[in-house]
């Protein structure tokens, strides 16, 4: 019945025979992250890493608006829906026929499926997902698939990428935490946060603090000090013409009550992260092979690969657990030296 309400009023590719198998379990990441985090670039590498490490591996495209693809998707969900054809058909905006394309493919889920399924169950599959943000804290559509896929017996972690260069800026960053926590309580499902771009991480100027206080998210109220002295500066850093003089005052005081708001707003956000203390990040540069495999580590730990269900004899929750510890001085202080002036 679901169907018939989503069916597309456009032309469709023709469908493939499917088969869908629940005893093909397919292990996997799903890629998340806001437009410009760089999903299907890190998606592409990580496609290539995980060649070079033997594994079989497959890209399956769930951006309806992406067609300038790095890879070679196993699947296209452009095969099924498309932006361009559900704007025009239904008269909606690229936003409004974005999530009209992802609630057809919750519709068609047996779409998906049959493409896993002809995957096969040894291999390991990368889903690339669009970058609306939207998508992944207000709708429930993508929690709705992906749900979906977990019902059937795969196992899916969540790959959410964010932009490294956000840390040089306090506001960017207190909006980062504040998606990703959203994304990863909107989800529920085992995520893990990435740093993406890494080598780009001082891109914009230094960072005020160390690698690991963005990485780890002990304490995201140390930025509030930072955020005032870019809410208060030195009049003389921002005096005009227009701010001088008796007419000015009312647009001075404006703009320091929206101050002192906008710094109670951050102080709420970041007292909101440190309470749920679910947020850290891992860090990545695609051309990195060291920071690839530890994030691989990570990955494999969230979605069960590493317990040995599909490679060699199984490995032992607790020796997966303990396997590969590092000091912090390895796991951020060798990023830092490498990556940070």
């Amino acid at each position: 019945a679901r169907g018939d309400e989503f069916a597309a009023p456009f032309a469709v590719a023709p469908a493939r025979p499917l088969l869908c198998l629940p005893d093909q379990m397919v292990f996997g990441q799903v890629v998340i992250g806001p437009p410009g985090s760089g999903k299907s670039t890190y998606c592409e590498g990580m496609r290539q890493y995980l060649e070079a490490a033997g594994r079989s591996v497959s890209v399956v495209n769930l951006d309806p608006a992406n067609d300038l693809l790095p890879y070679e998707p196993a699947a296209d969900i452009r095969e099924l829906v498309s932006v361009e054809g559900a704007a025009s058909a239904c008269g909606l905006g690229p936003n409004g026929a974005l999530v009209y394309c992802l609630e057809y493919l919750e519709a068609n889920l047996d779409w998906l499926e049959g493409a896993l399924s002809r995957a096969g169950s040894a291999s390991y599959v990368l889903l690339d997902l669009p970058g609306q943000v939207e998508l992944y804290t207000h709708y429930p559509v993508v929690r709705n698939v992906l749900q979906g896929l977990q019902r059937r017996g795969h196992r899916l972690c969540c790959v959410h990428l964010v932009d490294a260069h956000h840390c040089s800026d306090a506001e960017k960053f207190l909006s980062v935490l504040l998606v990703t926590l959203s994304t990863m309580v909107q989800l529920e499902m085992p995520q893990v946060n990435l740093l993406s771009k890494l080598d780009l991480v001082e891109a914009y100027g230094p960072l005020p603090f160390n690698l690991d206080f963005y990485t780890d998210v002990l304490e995201p109220a140390r930025l509030l000090p930072h955020l005032q002295a870019a809410a208060y500066p030195p009049p003389a850093a921002t005096a005009g013409p227009a701010d001088s003089g008796e007419a000015a005052a009312p647009r001075r005081r404006g703009l320091e009550g929206f101050a002192a708001r906008h710094l109670k707003l951050s102080a709420a956000i970041c007292e909101l992260v440190e309470d749920f203390g679910l947020v850290g990040f891992g860090a990545v540069a695609v051309d990195d092979s060291e920071t690839m495999a530890r994030a691989l580590r990570s990955i494999d730990k969230a979605n069960g690969y590493c317990f040995g269900a599909t490679e060699g004899a199984p490995a032992g929750v607790f020796g997966c657990a303990a396997a590969d510890l590092e000091w912090d001085d390895e796991r951020v202080g060798s990023l830092q030296e490498r990556f940070m002036g």
